[in-house]
């Protein structure tokens, strides 16, 4: 299956964790994966294995959206420039789409690989957030590379893109949460744990976005109870404590396959889950939602920032699909 994959929760769910197990496990069946760290808090790569410098060293997306602009705008002619172009621009004629399975200028700039057990997957990191950044400019362009990044990207059947999200707002704002087939929100078995997962199946339900729920740091039935009470049906698995996922962060992970068998098996339920939205993908819902936000923030501020009315990037013409031409 083709998928774009979305985990979301408050800050100390176990999100971050979650999703690069379910990495992991990907990259061991043999999938073809990129990974997006999309968090204000940087952690997706100190939890795929790597050091604090290697982490340090990721190239951030950030530091580099002219060229991924210039890049995905390639011929398109409603485009004048990369300077014109904003978060939420969605492909159209012309434009360049990205594939998981190939190389580009935006992997070569801003994705690296990882080996992990039985295959490695290209690892693409926001940058660092600051305090500085929070609110601004900056910290909107962090997220908006991935943003376009989502919008071109066309992924094959057997290929993932895993995308480690922040908590809160800008997501819902921007509308990145509709760029997913499945999303995975992480919750404790506590009050604030659920009330993430309430804020995201308000939207989620007015914009036909799948999303399911993660119990983490579950320790009995009570647990269990109060999470199935709170979310209902949504509530796919449930993962307890992991002598394993201990010990990776401590930075001595095990092999792979040494992960306790019933986190193999929530795992695989994931795979599964995600894997059933294939069936439900609708390519023209998708490109409607991402014209839908791009006015939207063209109207709010865009055609304001740039100088230029933004509805006119809109190619109303142009379907995003799996089998859309490449533009060289």
């Amino acid at each position: 299956m083709n998928m774009k994959i979305a985990f979301v929760g408050k800050g100390g769910s176990g999100k971050t964790t979650l999703s690069s197990l379910f990495i992991r496990h990907l990259a061991a069946t043999g999938a073809p994966v990129i990974a997006v760290d999309a968090d204000i808090n940087q952690h997706l790569g100190a939890a795929l294995g790597l050091d604090e410098e290697q982490a340090a060293g990721l190239p951030a997306m950030g530091g580099r959206l002219p060229l991924i602009k210039d890049y995905l705008r390639g011929t398109n002619p409603r485009i004048a420039s990369a300077e014109k172009m904003i978060k939420t621009t969605p492909p159209g004629d012309g434009s360049r789409l990205l594939r998981v399975c190939e190389d580009n200028p935006v992997y070569e700039a801003c994705a690296r690989a990882v080996e992990l057990d039985g295959g490695a997957v290209r690892l693409m990191v926001t940058g660092q957030f600051t305090e500085a950044d929070l609110g601004v400019a900056c910290y909107h362009s962090k997220t908006g590379a991935v943003e376009l990044l989502l919008n071109h990207l066309v992924d094959g059947r057997d290929e993932y893109a895993v995308v480690d999200m922040t908590a809160g707002s800008d997501s819902f704002a921007s509308g990145m949460f509709t760029r997913f087939d499945m999303t995975f929100l992480v919750a404790e078995p506590t009050r604030k744990g659920v009330s993430v997962y309430r804020q995201y199946k308000e939207y989620a339900h007015d914009f036909g976005v799948d999303l399911l729920v993660v119990g983490n740091k579950v320790q009995g039935q009570d647990d269990i109870d109060f999470l199935r009470e709170q979310v209902g049906d949504d509530l796919l698995v449930t993962v307890g404590h992991s002598d394993w996922v201990r010990s990776m962060e401590k930075g001595r992970p095990p092999r792979f396959e040494l992960l306790e068998e019933s986190n193999h098996l929530a795992l695989k339920k994931l795979q599964a889950a995600a894997d059933s939205a294939y069936d439900r993908r609708d390519w023209e819902r998708y490109t409607r939602q991402m014209v839908h936000f791009h006015l939207k923030n063209a109207q709010s501020w865009g055609n304001e920032r740039t100088g230029v009315d933004l509805a006119a990037q809109v190619d109303p013409d142009f379907v995003l699909r799996e089998h859309a031409p490449a533009t060289a």
